[in-house]
């Protein structure tokens, strides 16, 4: 079963969700559920009026909405859904340039929170240091087999969705894992196409080659790291990235 989502499409949503702490409470509320702008205050390090007016920018596009039963003085907030997601399709300029300054935030958060894990990951038990870190792979695929390759992925890591909503299916040993996924062509297109040069990555072997890159590493509590957004990210075009816990959103 899908996991609940909010999607952006309007470029003033798209621009509002495009801001670090916005992206960190959303990724707080998904982690621990309903609290007040006070608790979010205290966990992020941040002033309680200045939590409390994100929070409100947050309900006015759909992200956060009030938790219903609570104190009449200082309500808790709560995520309205476990992902976000935009499209980065539209032929709107608006929207594109909306979608562009969404996705350097979120991606400046993913490159946050790969330098603290980096920073800490010689404490790492050796288990877990060999089954995370950085990679790249070049590989030459069209438009149509790129697409595959994505929903494929995407299939394999919806088997471990439960885990997410049951605490009780975890087994024994499990540790929250934050997988980055970030796919960006390595070369400019093609002279005379109408498609928009994107940045180019170094990679190891043929330099005009679509490059995957994936960062897996276990994530700590601090829901500051996050972009859905969720690093709150959480994360994540045509369905959320990393926009799960702490990362607040993810376009594709």
């Amino acid at each position: 079963m899908p996991l609940p989502e909010v999607k952006l499409t309007d470029p003033k949503a798209l621009r509002g969700y495009a801001h670090p702490l916005r992206m960190a409470l959303i990724g707080l509320l998904r982690q621990q559920g309903p609290m007040t702008a006070t608790q979010a205050a205290e966990r992020l390090g941040e002033s309680v009026p200045n939590c409390s007016f994100h929070l409100r920018q947050l309900a006015k596009y759909g992200l956060a909405e009030r938790a219903p039963g609570a104190d009449a003085r200082e309500r808790p907030w709560r995520a309205t859904a476990l992902n976000t997601s935009w499209d980065d399709v539209s032929d709107d300029p608006q929207t594109r340039a909306a979608v562009d300054e969404l996705n350097a935030v979120q991606l400046a958060l993913y490159t946050r929170r790969a330098e603290e894990f980096l920073a800490r990951r010689v404490d790492e038990p050796t288990a877990w240091r060999a089954v995370t870190g950085f990679s790249d792979r070049p590989v030459h695929v069209t438009a149509d087999e790129m697409a595959e390759l994505t929903a494929r992925i995407d299939a394999l890591l919806a088997e471990y969705d439960d885990r997410i909503t049951d605490p009780t299916r975890r087994p024994a040993g499990s540790r929250k894992v934050s997988i980055m996924h970030l796919t960006v062509l390595a070369d400019l297109p093609p002279t005379g196409t109408a498609a928009s040069a994107t940045t180019a990555s170094p990679t190891s072997g043929n330099p005009s080659s679509p490059t995957t890159a994936h960062a897996a590493n276990p994530t700590t509590a601090n829901p500051t790291t996050g972009a859905d957004g969720d690093p709150p990210a959480d994360g994540s075009a045509a369905g959320g990235l990393g926009s799960l816990g702490e990362q607040a959103g993810g376009g594709r």
